[in-house]
């Protein structure tokens, strides 16, 4: 949703040229190399799934709005993946060339709702408080302002700390700078040292540094070890248990920096259809094959307008009224108001609209002023269902 050319072409780099994620930002230094980033598993690792079975027959109207957002690529960008589900069952279902059901695609920004549901595991375990204090180390000394902030705060995007998500030029923000350059190899210590500028819960300030924290706060719950190896393998494994094998969702791959932490913000991958299976264990808030995962406490908390955005719950994007002047994330003056979506970069959704019963996921790639368009066919497509 915002600018990074920078970050995609080093990401572009990082996955097509089989570059680190430090080596990408890495160039020209004469600092001795640092050990690379551990990936996630082949981004081709996947088994190929089944032949598709037969689709219903689809009404005319929607059928022509969602083959719009391939055919009109000059006005929405690439569309890579589009999968729409029906009270869980598939009723459309297509992709671009040299793509299909077995091909991960990238989260981006859509990371940060995973993010979310596995702080609420933590949360529900007795693990982590929502309105207590996060326990990061860094923040504890005595007068340090940073000491009061909340997972509530960090979650709503107010941690009141000096985050820049997009800078101008763009590689002057804290994503560019975490992601490839000097906070590369421990995005939670880049992310954590960053000073307050606001008061807890006082600003909204969207940022990736903040999805960053909050998964180093997740995997220090989860181990006491220090070795990168055995806090990526404690994540790994929490993730396995209570997400991707309870959903089915076998193809999901989040990335780690050298330090072991996940790039909970920003960088994980999976199929259309997996992402499909978290939006479905969204829209039947938190259950997933008749089994409560999730509580419903926390789905309300994540699905609640936060205090300073409207439009913005826990970690997640809702179809209501943004401030003034701020821009649209998805479209409140024509869809049902209980429509929510994780959003990524460049275009990446999963879109739920629990009383249209109706769960859809679109990957491509859109340029930023291709986005008014893509939003106008994506509401187009909802309004139709």
């Amino acid at each position: 949703m915002i600018t990074k050319k920078l970050l995609l072409a080093s990401a572009a780099l990082a996955l097509l040229g089989g570059w680190s994620l430090t080596h990408a930002a890495g160039q020209g230094s004469m600092a001795p190399p640092a050990p690379a980033p551990r990936l996630g598993a082949s981004i081709d690792d996947v088994v190929p799934v089944a032949a598709s079975p037969a689709l219903p027959a689809l009404d005319p109207v929607v059928k022509a709005k969602a083959d719009s957002l391939f055919d009109d690529a000059g006005d929405v960008g690439e569309t890579r993946a589009l999968l729409v589900l029906r009270d869980g069952k598939p009723i459309y279902e297509r992709y671009g060339a040299g793509f299909g059901p077995d091909t991960k695609l990238i989260s981006w920004s859509m990371a940060k709702s995973i993010t979310a549901v596995l702080t609420g595991f933590l949360v529900a375990d007795g693990q982590l408080s929502l309105d207590g204090p996060v326990p990061v180390p860094a923040w504890q000394r005595s007068g340090d302002p940073r000491g009061a902030i909340t997972l509530r705060d960090m979650l709503h995007m107010s941690s009141g700390l000096e985050h820049v998500e997009e800078g101008d030029p763009v590689w002057r923000g804290d994503t560019v700078d975490m992601l490839f350059g000097k906070g590369a190899q421990d995005m939670a210590a880049f992310a954590e040292g960053k000073p307050a500028i606001a008061k807890p819960g006082e600003v909204f300030n969207y940022s990736s540094a903040t999805s960053v924290i909050l998964a180093d706060i997740l995997t220090d719950a989860l181990t006491p070890s220090s070795n990168p190896d055995a806090r990526r393998d404690a994540m790994l494994d929490f993730i396995h248990g209570r997400l991707t094998e309870p959903l089915g969702m076998t193809s999901l791959t989040p990335e780690f920096d050298a330090h072991g932490t996940m790039v909970g913000g920003s960088i994980m991958h999976a199929t259309a259809r997996d992402y499909a299976k978290f939006g479905e264990f969204l829209r039947n808030h938190g259950v997933a094959n008749g089994q409560r995962l999730l509580p419903e406490t926390w789905m309300r908390f994540m699905l609640t307008p936060s205090p300073n955005d409207g439009g913005y719950g826990g970690h997640i994007w809702l179809n209501r009224a943004r401030p003034a002047g701020v821009g649209a994330a998805l479209w409140p003056d024509r869809g049902p108001n209980d429509l929510f979506a994780c959003i990524g970069h460049q275009g990446q959704y999963i879109i739920v609209s629990p009383s249209q019963r109706i769960t859809m996921v679109r990957l491509g790639i859109t340029k930023d002023k291709q986005f008014p368009a893509l939003r106008r066919h994506l509401a187009d497509l909802t309004a139709a269902l």
